[in-house]
């Protein structure tokens, strides 16, 4: 059995009087893929700003490989291992792809931006290393021929996979997709679950908020199921399609008692 690497005990979050997380509890095992799944407003991309620390918890515990992550800044919470993308694209439109993909590799040296500027030969040689494992990740992710394209100038579906490559950038070692596959066609939503699953074969730990069921169904191994931030089911996949309360969220209608 696999070890957990992510572990969420009695997570409150209050925006004023809105409970948008309510006393939830669950476990993301070690190389598997984890789906967040739940009607809009269900609570999903909160809980993500408050595992990467964009958000403070109200109440509750947030564990990354046992040690307590909640409450710390986003920075600190990516160097520990855990990157991500976002619900609405998030590039920098005057830089080219592989030049965002750099940025994301930044977070992992030594010389940082400013000091990578100055040109020490030591400076010189690891911005060369970060530039070898920027390429490295475009070519992961199938945008290699894109390296010097600007960023924003990329169709929709690649501007999604260069975020991956620039989450990827960072190392980590648990990585959460927003929704990754909103606006992608057909060929592009089966591409990106192809990419998934290769980035769960590197090790990496994935969990994925999603509205398209196919793809949930299709690549995860656990599904949690949020409703007005709280758990209303967590299991395997087709025990999950199957749940009445999960049914019942869905066409928002109330659930029977089972």
């Amino acid at each position: 059995m696999s070890e957990e690497i992510l572990r969420v005990q009695g997570l409150e979050k209050f925006f004023g009087g809105l409970r948008a997380i309510d006393s939830l509890d669950f476990k993301v095992a070690e190389g598997t893929i984890k789906s967040i799944i739940g009607p809009n407003g269900a609570g999903k991309t909160t809980l993500f700003n408050l595992i990467t620390g964009i958000y403070l918890p109200t109440r509750g515990a947030i564990e990354f490989q046992g040690r307590p992550v909640g409450g710390l800044k986003p920075h600190a919470v990516a160097r520990l291992g855990i990157s991500r993308t976002f619900q609405t694209i998030e590039l920098f439109g005057n830089m080219t792809a592989l030049e965002n993909v750099m940025l994301g590799r930044h977070s992992r040296t030594s010389a940082g931006i400013f000091s990578a500027g100055l040109r020490f030969p030591r400076m010189q040689k690891e911005e060369r290393g970060i530039k070898e494992r920027a390429l490295a990740e475009l070519r992961f992710m199938g945008l290699e021929d894109k390296a010097s394209v600007g960023a924003t100038s990329l169709p929709l579906g690649e501007q999604k996979l260069l975020e991956v490559a620039r989450a990827l950038a960072t190392q980590p070692k648990l990585l959460l997709l927003d929704e990754p596959a909103a606006g992608l066609n057909a060929k592009e939503t089966k591409n990106l679950s192809e990419t998934i699953r290769k980035i769960r074969e590197r090790g990496i730990t994935v969990m994925l908020v999603e509205h398209d069921m196919s793809l949930v169904m299709e690549i995860s191994d656990e599904v949690l199921v949020l409703h007005y931030g709280q758990k209303i089911a967590e299991g395997l996949p087709r025990d999950v399609q199957r749940n009445r309360r999960v049914i019942a969220a869905y066409l928002g209608e109330e659930a029977e008692d089972a």
